[in-house]
């Protein structure tokens, strides 16, 4: 919740470079985001979709639903939460019933302690989540975008849920188990927090969270106010600076750079069979380090890609532009 003063929330947005503009756009919606929100899981980003709540095996997860026809499960990346999809899920519902929501230690979804093998945030664990999800509202098979942490939860889902996955898209990622075995100075300099959050418990908890705004400031602030609204920045800020929320996020990398790699390497052979869609930022480093679609080929047997001229919050910047590409692949 947020116990910061008007003017301090105020001060604390100038300092770290936003606009006063933006800055005092975020300390007026701080009430209304953090009420309006928490209380409605979303909703309120999202006109005509209802929100819900879901005990999976696992864990609690948030998530808004709308529209109809044929299901699509949205997943959002790090740092953010289900409102990442705002700009992209009411049009997707005129076609589509589409499910927006937040993984498991993010957003208003529950956080589990994590902790030993990092298992309760291994993507296995987070996909089950999701899957659990999809059949309690009547689709036992459905299409998945995912973006960032999202996509990687999306890829384990399409493994380990082949009958519950039709296609995927994924955005702005290539596989795990391939970035730790290309690590180069240039990825670890782009994506250097691959390797700060991974640090045992609590060191990046406790830096992260002396300084939580600043943080979240350097990962998401340039885009505020033009393409992430002051009220949107909050409710990021709101979920995220939780020291549950934190220690999660952590659990989630770790993961990712253990269990995650053990799930992965037993499934070199296993290719995903279904029609999966990759994008990916053509301001980002992915289209500097990779060739995006023949990683994919290596994992997957019917591939298809697009640049998308953005950076790496593609769907917060260029919402159209990935709107069109998901639209005619969620279509086909």
């Amino acid at each position: 919740m947020f116990t910061h003063t008007r003017r301090e929330v105020l001060k604390s947005a100038v300092s770290l470079g936003m606009g006063a503009v933006a800055a005092d756009a975020l300390a007026g919606s701080e009430k209304s985001a953090a009420g309006q929100g928490a209380a409605s899981g979303g909703a309120a980003f999202f006109p005509g979709f209802k929100p819900g709540k879901f005990a999976a095996t696992g864990a609690t997860i948030n998530y808004v639903i709308g529209g109809s026809g044929s299901p699509v499960l949205l997943m959002h990346g790090y740092p953010e939460n289900h409102l990442m999809w705002r700009k992209v899920a009411p049009e997707l519902a005129k076609s589509h019933t589409v499910i927006a929501a937040d993984l498991r230690g993010y957003g208003d979804s529950s956080k589990p302690a994590g902790g030993g093998d990092h298992s309760d945030y291994s993507k296995r664990a987070m996909a089950q989540d999701q899957v659990e999800l999809m059949r309690s509202l009547g689709f036992p098979s459905f299409a998945v975008v995912g973006h960032d942490r999202g996509g990687r939860v999306g890829h384990r889902m399409a493994r380990d849920h082949r009958e519950a996955v039709t296609r995927i898209a994924v955005l702005d990622i290539v596989p795990t188990y391939t970035l730790y075995h290309s690590v180069t100075r240039e990825f670890a300099t782009a994506y250097y927090h691959w390797f700060f959050l991974i640090q045992p418990a609590p060191f990046p908890e406790t830096l992260i969270g002396n300084s939580v705004e600043f943080f979240m400031q350097r990962s998401l602030g340039a885009l505020v106010p033009q393409a992430i609204e002051p009220d949107v920045f909050a409710e990021y800020l709101r979920t995220f600076r939780e020291p549950a929320g934190v220690h999660a996020c952590c659990e989630d990398y770790r993961a990712g750079a253990s269990i995650d790699l053990e799930h992965d390497a037993a499934d070199l052979s296993n290719k995903i069979t279904c029609p999966l869609l990759t994008l990916w930022a053509e301001k980002g480093p992915m289209n500097r380090l990779y060739d995006v679609v023949a990683v994919w080929k290596e994992f997957g047997t019917n591939v298809s890609g697009k640049t998308i001229p953005a950076g790496h919050f593609m769907v917060e910047e260029k919402p159209q532009d990935v709107l069109v590409e998901l639209t005619k692949f969620l279509s086909a």
